[in-house]
């Protein structure tokens, strides 16, 4: 079990213990935290509280962290896009609507169950739910994952991803036309204070940056590329929002009117990194999914 302490600071003062905490870690619900604060994971000064509690300035923070529950994953047989594979590393081609790995209460039909069936070494480090998972991209995104099939391999791609040595560019369609041809967004990320499942630019938050640079241009939507300096949750669909210009399809970040795609226009094309075991460089590209050329078309025709 992890030990965590935490000194309330001037921006936390008056704040609901459960909400304090919960801001320190992207991936801490709310929901969650109480759950820990009930079953006396979290004290206040060395002493148990209720989830109201309301932080003092210099409040120290004692935080036991439970290890995650550990479910039985089934392997189920898929026809997965295999981009890439050796006895270390894997690349798949992700389909827009599948999830990445198993949570509590789904855990069927995610990439992992389809792995597991693939193959039958996958890495450990991230413990039964992501078997061999370094990176994740969101439901509705298509695109190239890479896996690792065993712990060094796991760590080697980890740590470039640390390092920010990994390649990773993805296509999207935004509302709005982007006047210049390229940018960068650089703006900390983390859970939006008023909806917790979602995330947006605070203060507190993450160091993100996307670099991005425009495709092409219709008459109100703009394609683009946009490269990875970060990976954080959702940190393409935010950014872009963030500056005006939301992901087409989108449904949590995207405008109220937005075409329906059955989720945001991003597919992660192309994925480079060095082979953990020969430090050679490789890099995949995936086209785009057939509805998003489609839309392309569309958009070409509607000038």
């Amino acid at each position: 079990m992890e030990k965590l302490e935490i000194i309330i600071e001037e921006s936390l003062v008056g704040d609901r213990i459960d909400k304090a905490v919960s801001t320190k870690n992207a991936e801490w619900s709310r929901s969650q935290v109480q759950q820990w604060i009930k079953d006396g994971l979290v004290l206040v000064n060395g002493k148990p509280v209720k989830p109201n509690y309301k932080c003092s300035l210099n409040d120290v923070i004692g935080i036991e962290i439970p290890e995650p529950e550990e479910l039985n994953v089934i392997p189920e047989e898929m026809d997965l896009d295999i981009y890439y594979e050796d006895a270390d590393v894997l690349v798949v081609n992700k389909p827009k609507g599948m999830v990445v790995h198993p949570a509590p209460g789904h855990l069927t039909g995610t990439l992992v169950n389809g792995l597991m069936a693939h193959c039958k070494d996958l890495s450990g480090i991230n413990g039964v739910l992501r078997p061999g998972i370094v990176h994740r991209i969101d439901m509705d995104t298509s695109g190239l994952l890479m896996v690792a099939k065993n712990d060094l391999a796991h760590e080697s791609l980890v740590n470039q991803l640390v390092a920010k040595t990994v390649t990773r560019k993805y296509r999207a369609i935004v509302h709005g036309v982007i006047p210049h041809d390229y940018g960068t967004i650089e703006a900390p990320l983390g859970r939006d204070q008023k909806d917790r499942q979602s995330m947006a630019v605070v203060d507190n938050g993450k160091h993100a940056v996307t670099h991005f640079n425009v495709l092409e241009r219709f008459k109100d939507f703009t394609f683009i590329e946009c490269k990875l300096e970060t990976g954080r949750t959702h940190q393409i669909r935010v950014h872009m929002k963030y500056i005006g210009y939301p992901l087409v399809g989108d449904p949590k970040y995207g405008p109220r009117k937005t075409l329906d795609l059955g989720g945001q226009a991003l597919h992660a094309g192309i994925l480079g990194f060095e082979h953990p075991r020969t430090g050679q460089y490789l890099e995949f590209e995936a086209p785009l999914p057939e509805y998003f050329e489609k839309l392309l078309d569309d958009l070409r025709n509607n000038r």
